[in-house]
């Protein structure tokens, strides 16, 4: 009872817990660093982007935003009456690449805390800092490892995305955890255990949205997957 009455706040439900951190839970100090973080790393992948992205594949960083944005409205119920939904980071990594697939969910985040109250505005820095670049990079870095031990992209390309889809959703949680019990929020222990285990069954949500929309692309339009395996050839 403790835990839901310090930690309610950042759920979709009552009683829920997720990443989209309102202001006044991760401290002031704290936020400085990784908004920092934050800028530095944006920087470096609009930079990237800039350098390597096929001038075809702009648009996808628009249509990408959008799909996210909008699938994001949707909840799904998971255990305890708490409700998740897509976060989106593997998703538009998958198809767009690292870099991109970070400006993608800045941007995405960005709007939901500036025009609809999503997440606080100071709280941004954490909350761009956990989904943003920890979802988002360090799902993808997992993406690209069971990519290459599944037997390579092509084949593999979807198993691999769903588990490092909800591989990205423990990452960021994980992350958000360490920041209240950093910020003397609550116990980190306690914070651990509550985020990663209700997080633990959204990133099974994460997973299946994923899987579906990568399998729906790849049936579809699997030419979009050439095209950004042609901007990362061009630039080796």
């Amino acid at each position: 009872m403790v835990l839901a009455s310090i930690l309610a706040p950042l759920g979709d439900a009552p009683g829920g817990l997720q990443m989209h951190a309102p202001d006044g839970f991760i401290s002031v100090p704290l936020l400085v660093v990784l908004w920092v973080i934050d800028l530095a790393i944006l920087a470096y992948a609009v930079r990237q982007t800039n350098r390597t992205m096929d001038e075809r594949a702009i648009p996808l960083m628009g249509v990408m935003a959008a799909f996210i944005f909008a699938a994001q409205m949707f909840n799904f119920q998971v255990a305890g009456g708490t409700s998740g939904h897509l976060l989106g980071g593997v998703l538009a990594a998958a198809l767009l690449g690292p870099w991109p697939a970070t400006i993608v969910m800045t941007a995405v985040l960005a709007v939901q805390a500036l025009i609809f109250q999503d997440g606080g505005i100071l709280a941004l820095g954490a909350n761009l800092f956990n989904m943003a670049i920890v979802g988002t990079l360090g799902g993808y870095a997992i993406y690209r490892v069971l990519a290459r031990l599944f037997g390579g992209e092509n084949r593999a390309r979807i198993p691999a995305a769903a588990i490092a889809a909800w591989a990205s959703v423990l990452l960021g949680s994980g992350a958000m955890a360490l920041e209240l019990g950093i910020s003397g929020t609550t116990d980190l222990a306690v914070a651990l255990t509550a985020m990663l285990g209700v997080h633990t069954f959204i990133g099974i949500g994460e997973a299946l949205i994923t899987a579906a929309a990568l399998g729906f692309i790849q049936l579809t339009r699997a030419d979009l997957f050439k095209l950004r395996d042609a901007r990362s050839r061009a630039s080796v």
